[in-house]
């Protein structure tokens, strides 16, 4: 006799994007020159001296439990960062670090929402916003947004979501976006915050990519609008995509004491806390500064620049110019309605691009809106420009006899 699975667990699905790139890498072990425009993480090293303050904390045997919240030096670090950088005051006992953002996430949705409540999720989003919220209960509720605006959900919508759903306990914003790049201005957030104080709607905002932004671009953060929107905000960030430290596996939740001490109480008896090594290597992000963020910034703005020039010329694509992260999102909503192979949807499309043209792309299925796919620039040129050379071919090859 097996032992049967919990039914929670057959109401989420596994994460496309890993997927994805499980079968990417299994084709290149195979030979096969796969170029990967799935992979959501930064293609550049950690710095050196980031990597130094994890190796000097090896060598002087900081390998102990640390406080549950994280080390002090670094919760200092991160309050003086949001001082900085965003002009919002936060106390060390305002701060939870935890092992990556997504956990950060997830801690901090368990601390808010009871089971039942609904939970905005503006559509398209990030895949695993759903599954996270289904875990504790919640109960998603999406609102579709448009190219033309940029795929930013806006305060009427928000409003009539209110009208048709009745109470909206939280929403989730993440700017700047994965998977479009959308980076939501001053006046917007603004206007969503009027209307989440209005309907007394909590936020949960994902600030991940902040410091990828582009163009000139201000980021700010819903917390910054108002104290009344402050007290009602929780921000989640981390040192994953800024630093390129994916796999050192540290985010943050910052946001009003009670629910990061709530939080803090699922962190004690789920993880106890983050490894004690990235903690430091963490500190020393915070602390010192050798340019290098601002190198990887100006590299993917260049980068940005070429993919989306490349795929607006492509016939029958269109794409938004992303303001943040590294991702472009072009529509290829034409190719599903005419193509010659019986391709229905954007994953199935995904799927011919990787066995077909050996090339990794998340179709926008996985993100809840269809009519797209989701390029990462997180990538050399040369596999940009390969990359969009096969995808152009493959797309044509669609409409052949």
């Amino acid at each position: 006799m097996s032992i049967r699975v919990a039914s929670r667990i057959n109401i989420i699905p596994s994460s496309p994007t890993l997927t994805l790139n499980n079968k990417a890498k299994e084709m290149a072990s195979q030979g096969i020159k796969v170029i990967n425009f799935g992979v959501g993480e930064p293609d550049f090293n950690t710095p050196d001296y980031i990597k130094e303050a994890g190796i000097e904390a090896i060598k002087s045997n900081f390998t102990r439990y640390t406080a549950n919240a994280g080390i002090l030096e670094l919760r200092k670090a991160i309050s003086e960062k949001y001082k900085k950088d965003n002009e919002l005051s936060y106390q060390p006992d305002d701060i939870l670090v935890s092992a990556g953002a997504k956990a950060s996430l997830f801690y901090s949705l368990m601390a808010v929402c009871e089971p039942g409540d609904k939970i905005l999720i503006p559509l398209p989003y990030w895949v695993s916003y759903p599954s996270l919220v289904m875990l504790t209960g919640g109960e998603p509720v999406y609102v579709k947004t448009n190219e033309a605006d940029s795929f930013k959900i806006t305060a009427e919508q928000i409003e009539e979501c209110v009208k048709e759903k009745g109470k909206i306990r939280m929403l989730i914003m993440n700017s700047p976006n994965n998977p479009t790049g959308a980076v939501y201005t001053r006046e917007e957030l603004s206007k969503i915050a009027e209307v989440c104080i209005k309907h007394d709607i909590c936020v949960l905002s994902d600030e991940i990519y902040e410091k990828l932004v582009y163009d000139g671009t201000e980021f700010v953060s819903i917390a910054q609008i108002s104290e009344e929107m402050k007290a009602r905000t929780i921000i989640v960030n981390g040192v994953s995509k800024s630093f390129a430290m994916t796999g050192w596996r540290l985010g943050f939740s910052v946001g009003p004491t009670n629910i990061i001490k709530a939080a803090g109480k699922i962190q004690e008896h789920a993880a106890s806390n983050v490894n004690s090594i990235t903690q430091k290597a963490a500190l020393a992000a915070y602390t010192k500064d050798d340019g290098s963020v601002e190198r990887m910034r100006m590299e993917f703005e260049k980068r940005k620049y070429f993919l989306v020039n490349a795929l607006r010329d492509i016939p029958n694509v269109t794409c938004m110019e992303p303001k943040g992260a590294f991702y472009a999102v072009p529509n290829i909503s034409w190719y599903i309605k005419n193509n010659k192979i019986g391709i229905k949807n954007s994953n199935d499309l995904s799927l011919y691009l990787l066995e077909k043209c050996h090339i990794a792309a998340v179709g926008g299925d996985s993100f809840g809106m269809d009519d797209i796919v989701r390029f990462s620039y997180a990538n050399s040129t040369e596999n940009l420009i390969e990359g969009v050379r096969r995808f152009k071919e493959g797309l044509s090859i669609l409409m052949e006899n």
